[in-house]
């Protein structure tokens, strides 16, 4: 199989995983890459930016600079855009798995 493929397919999780976590509260890099290790991914922080970035310049998340322990950690947040999405993907998701998992 090409790797490409697999990995945007994988990397289309991410984005889903990370606008559920940004609807529920205010998340950041550290917190989501654990997370998603938790799930089976592992992403470097130069993996995990660059996809907030994205979400954040297409509107689906806002950020906020808070200084903890001395250091700015930004926090990522989704936009009423990015609860949008999040609830369409839900539903294509949902389609998809009952047809996938049928048999």
């Amino acid at each position: 199989m090409d790797n490409t493929i697999v990995r945007d397919v994988f990397l289309a999780f991410v984005r889903v995983h990370i606008l559920h976590h940004a609807a529920k509260e205010p998340i950041f890099g550290l917190e989501m890459i654990e997370e998603l290790r938790r799930h089976g991914y592992t992403l470097s922080p130069g993996t995990l930016y660059p996809i907030f970035h994205g979400l954040e310049k297409a509107g689906f998340l806002s950020s906020e600079g808070k200084v903890v322990n001395g250091k700015v950690r930004k926090y990522y947040r989704a936009t009423a855009r990015g609860r949008r999405m999040l609830a369409e993907a839900r539903e294509k998701i949902n389609e998809l798995v009952g047809e996938v998992l049928e048999d």
